[in-house]
């Protein structure tokens, strides 16, 4: 019988709690929603509020089939809020906004990595952040992705940028930056400037596109996912790893101190000591007088 809890007033049935979905660590679907109700819930859902969400779906666990999906799943409740988000293929199109803690529960419970755009639904295509994701390919590792993300850092800082890190919960590592309202083109083509940049600076690390041949041994700054379609993983969601790898904000002085191939990895189970410790180093992203002006607009 599948169980049935009340969240805030709104009923949810939970189903199939004692599935292991983390082999590695034999972590179950039940912890998998405790983490997000008891751990992430009061620092994640501001960074899911008002943007339309895409989700990696892993229902059987990492090793079994996963799908992205962009549409609301069917049977999804009335009470969990969309947001109408056009796509050429789909001029109707919406999707899901995870606005409290039942509509967050509720997608957990689908088993999902949650991935959002960096705009707000009620301004499409307008960023209110700018994204690096550092993906480094082998030989190289996380070690190699905090050597860029210092120099993007200090390239950031000299046009007045702050950038804040976190893991991204599988290889490599996200660089996220607090702007004030700026058209996803221009965001896009400002990312791409500076991943060209980094490439010149450090030539034998750092690359900027995405061709495989290109990748061995350096680092891939991708800066697509500042384009108004594209999503990003979200902070603190889950990875559909073979551990239960989060999407983990990081301190400056970890990046710098980031020496090992196993260095941030930061696994569920770590997360309640790091917000006791921390809290969210990500707030400052919710701070409208950190946001930052892109060069020239």
């Amino acid at each position: 019988m599948t169980p049935i809890t009340e969240v805030e007033g709104r009923r949810l049935s939970l189903s199939n709690l004692d599935k292991v979905l983390y082999p590695d660590t034999g972590t179950t679907k039940g912890e998998v929603l405790h983490y997000y109700a008891a751990v992430a819930a009061e620092v994640m859902l501001p960074h899911l509020r008002d943007r339309p969400l895409s989700f990696l779906r892993y229902p059987d666990g990492p090793e079994g089939l996963r799908f992205f999906t962009k549409n609301p799943p069917p049977g999804t409740p009335d009470w969990v809020s969309t947001a109408p988000v056009p796509r050429s293929d789909d001029p109707d199109a919406s999707q899901v906004l995870a606005q409290d803690l039942p509509s967050l529960m509720w997608a957990a419970n689908l088993v999902v990595e949650f991935h959002t755009h960096q705009w707000r639904q009620d301004s499409p295509a307008v960023a209110d952040r700018l994204v690096f994701d550092l993906d480094p390919g082998p030989p190289a590792g996380v070690a190699e992705c905090c050597r860029v993300a210092l120099w993007l850092r200090e390239r950031l800082a000299g046009d007045g940028l702050s950038a804040y890190g976190k893991t991204s919960g599988s290889k490599g590592l996200h660089l996220l930056v607090p702007l004030k309202p700026t058209p996803s083109e221009n965001v896009t083509a400002y990312a791409r400037r500076l991943a060209l940049e980094a490439q010149d600076a450090l030539p034998g690390l750092a690359v900027h596109r995405m061709t495989r041949s290109l990748r061995p041994g350096k680092v891939f700054v991708d800066f697509s996912q500042n384009a108004a379609a594209k999503t990003t993983a979200a902070p603190y969601t889950l990875r559909a790893r073979s551990s239960p790898t989060v999407s983990a904000p990081v301190t400056w002085d970890e990046i710098e101190a980031c020496g090992a191939p196993d260095a941030l990895v930061v696994l569920a189970g770590d997360m309640a000591a790091r917000l006791d410790r921390y809290g969210d180093l990500l707030a400052p992203l919710h701070d409208s007088g950190r946001a930052g002006t892109l060069p020239g607009d």
